[in-house]
């Protein structure tokens, strides 16, 4: 169950990555759906676990050129007072071969995750694109949810 917990919070990738109703600095938004492929569970100590995983997914958006599938990779750590903090990697091509790649992560007890550009080819390159995530569904191995963000 805790493993499902944070592989939910996950958001599948957050990515991975990437809500309805944009913040006002927001000019770029979508949605993001991730299953994932492989997790692996250790317990580290008393109450200390990690979990890593790999997920495959998929980034859209009406209003940016962040549509593609790809890859993200990452943990979760829970410790003894049973909260869950997150982080990753993702990358992701479009369907002209443009490839752009993110980190991303989730604080202790947040409702929603950061993430922000680290490269990119192409319509990518050079961009410093960075923003929030929140995942909207979830059930142990697949998760959806939206995305915002400044992006160039």
């Amino acid at each position: 169950m805790r493993t499902n917990t944070m592989l939910s919070a996950f958001g599948s990738a957050a990515a991975c990555l990437l809500l309805s109703a944009p913040v006002s600095a927001d000019n770029c938004n979508g949605r993001f759906s991730n299953v994932t492929i492989s997790a692996e569970v250790l317990e580290v100590g008393k109450g200390h676990t990690v979990t890593y995983f790999v997920a495959r997914g998929s980034a859209t958006s009406d209003n940016s050129p962040h549509n593609g599938v790809g890859e993200c990779g990452g943990y979760a750590l829970a410790t003894p007072d049973g909260k869950v903090r997150m982080a990753g990697v993702c990358a992701r091509k479009d369907k002209d071969g443009n490839s752009w790649s993110d980190e991303w992560g989730l604080d202790a007890g947040a409702e929603k995750g950061w993430w922000r550009m680290s490269g990119g080819t192409g319509t990518f390159a050079g961009k410093k694109n960075s923003g929030w995530w929140q995942p909207v569904a979830e059930d142990g191995k697949t998760t959806m949810g939206h995305w915002g963000g400044n992006c160039q």
